[in-house]
């Protein structure tokens, strides 16, 4: 699609103003060279020369690398802001304009929303180093997760305007790059900064204190007096045939506390029978508090036994926020929004959440687009300290965003196609099954495609004792002859610095003997991390895997890295789910 002439003024306008308030991009005027300390950190960096231009275009930079470290979050924080000025001007201006197609605006919309993530995240860093005298393990997990995560903010948006193949995305692809690359920087000087000053303490399991007015309840509980005290038939709309949901029972019912388990304050029920609190979700979403601190406790949100046909959002203000169903196929969110309809892949999500501490349990969640529809996702995660317990993911391409931050599914049930389970958060999947679908004619499936685009993002994604098999179309159409020359893959690298492991886990004969495939020819196959440790079954044997310079069988020690324990400090968290995980190597 060719630039509108009538847009041509205003993407002037846009990368003047970008450029006006750009001075620490690599202007390439000539500058002095930097202090020798500030030469050195930036070796830790993806790109020194341009490290080496931001340090020295300010005089008074400082020296040491932890003050370096915070005097590039400055700049890339101011940054930020400046860019999600330039997304809202352009977006007010031609909202109504019919110049511009829906799917640029889509995208323009998305980097809006990105950049608008970014600036919170980049201010709890600053605030955070500002305030840090020693860097503990949880604090450089903590800065290195959001630093990644900003990275893969802009990436998505930097993607998405891409994929129009516009003007807008032409226009804007050089200085979003540049803008990349400076958070990249900061990345690298801010991880060089903390290491050199942590101290050498001692991960400890962690509670949250229950206040007087807050409860703990055991999650295996909490469901059973749910489905034993609101249960009813899923048809009724009588009130007489369900238990009534008002204050005092749900005081009742907060009150049968075992001072142990996950820490509850507030719940609401949603059935679309109308004989609940709320007949869809997001209603229930919008009335749950914002902003609540982890020693505020979780808002209870109980979906009972239906199919919900709506796009659920979470947005990052709704904290805390717990989900539970009926169970797997029972209680359903379903859409099919694609990028084959005009969606951009990060918003077309059935169901999105940003919101940190989020729970789902006992739900399904569907997109029924179809193969043919290419991109479309079930669920978008970008929320941090997130779990899915019981879950099903249900989808072809595209299935599972794992967008961002830390996340840890257990228990549940993955299904898709092309990249099925894909994106560039640090996640741990245990004890799931990740199911292969049949896909068009001549599609190669792979279950992963991570995207990690800098070597000091502390993103990957990890599967530990799960099982990798054909779905039952798949397996059927295997088995009868019909599976149209469809190959499964373990994964593929969607990024330069792509991560996956896959450790003992049963890898079914679905899998090629090869085990992975490219991207796009060689790229990333010397940059990549790709490991497998202790698997089994049919497709587990690695005599015949890729020979690429990124391919690992991993001993014990680097398969520690990748599990609950050190991938995402999970024993720092994870406790306060009441969800059953192990923190090391099953074995």
């Amino acid at each position: 699609m060719s630039l509108n002439s009538s847009l041509i003024p205003s993407f002037f306008f846009l990368l003047f103003f970008f450029f006006l308030f750009s001075p620490l991009l690599p202007s390439l005027l000539a500058q002095p060279p930097p202090p020798p300390t500030s030469a050195s950190a930036c070796k830790s960096t993806l790109y020194p020369k341009l490290c080496r231009s931001i340090l020295s275009a300010i005089g008074s930079s400082p020296s040491d690398p932890y003050n370096l470290g915070k005097f590039s979050i400055k700049q890339s924080l101011k940054q930020a802001k400046k860019l999600a000025k330039v997304f809202d001007d352009f977006l007010t201006k031609h909202k109504s304009s019919s110049s511009s197609s829906s799917l640029e605006m889509a995208a323009l919309s998305d980097c809006s929303e990105l950049n608008g993530l970014n600036v919170g995240l980049l201010e709890t860093v600053w605030s955070q180093l500002k305030a840090a005298e020693a860097s503990s393990p949880e604090l450089v997990e903590g800065i290195e997760t959001y630093l990644s995560a900003v990275a893969t903010n802009h990436y998505t948006c930097y993607d998405g305007l891409v994929a129009t193949k516009s003007g807008i995305g032409n226009a804007l692809a050089v200085p979003l790059k540049d803008v990349t690359q400076l958070y990249s920087v900061s990345l690298g000087l801010v991880s060089q900064a903390l290491y050199r000053n942590q101290k050498k303490l001692k991960v400890k399991k962690k509670g949250l204190p229950t206040q007087s007015f807050k409860v703990r309840q055991p999650l295996q509980k909490l469901i059973k007096l749910l489905r034993g005290k609101y249960g009813c038939n899923k048809d009724s709309s009588s009130s007489s045939d369900c238990s009534s949901s008002n204050s005092r029972n749900e005081r009742i019912l907060l009150k049968e506390s075992e001072n142990r388990g996950i820490l509850l304050n507030e719940f609401a029920i949603v059935s679309p029978y109308g004989t609940r609190n709320f007949s869809s979700i997001g209603e229930a979403i919008d009335a749950a508090p914002n902003n609540t601190l982890p020693q505020d406790g979780y808002f209870l949100i109980y979906v009972k036994e239906a199919v919900y046909e709506e796009y659920v959002v979470i947005p990052n203000y709704k904290k805390n926020i717990l989900l539970i169903g009926d169970g797997i196929d029972r209680t359903i969110i379903t859409g099919n929004h694609s990028v084959g309809d005009g969606w951009t892949t990060f918003n077309s999500s059935t169901f999105a959440v940003s919101g940190d501490r989020f729970i789902a349990v006992d739900i399904t969640f569907r997109n029924t687009a179809g193969p043919s529809k290419h991109q479309a996702v079930a669920v978008r995660n970008n929320a941090d300290l997130s779990t899915f317990y019981r879950c099903s993911f249900e989808g072809y391409q595209d299935t599972l965003y794992v967008h961002s931050l830390r996340q840890f599914y257990r228990d549940c049930r993955i299904y898709g196609t092309v990249d099925f389970v894909f994106g560039n958060a640090a996640v741990v999947i245990q004890n799931s099954l990740l199911l292969a679908r049949q896909p068009l004619p001549f599609q190669k499936n792979a279950v992963t495609a991570q995207g990690r685009t800098d070597p000091n993002q502390n993103t990957g994604i990890s599967i530990q004792n799960c099982t990798l098999a054909a779905a039952p179309d798949l397996a059927a159409a295997a088995a009868g002859g019909g599976a149209n020359g469809t190959y499964t893959f373990l994964g593929r690298p969607w990024k330069e610095y792509s991560r996956t492991v896959v450790m003992e886990s049963y890898i079914g004969d679905v899998v090629q003997p090869s085990g992975w495939l490219e991207w796009n020819g060689t790229i990333g196959l010397d940059t990549l991390f790709y490991g497998e440790f202790k698997n089994y079954g049919p497709g587990a044997d690695t005599s015949r895997r890729v020979n690429w310079g990124g391919y690992n069988l991993l001993s014990a020690e680097q398969a520690l890295n990748f599990t609950v324990m050190r991938f995402t400090l999970g024993e720092t968290w994870l406790p306060d789910t009441d969800i059953p995980y192990f923190a090391g190597l099953d074995g």
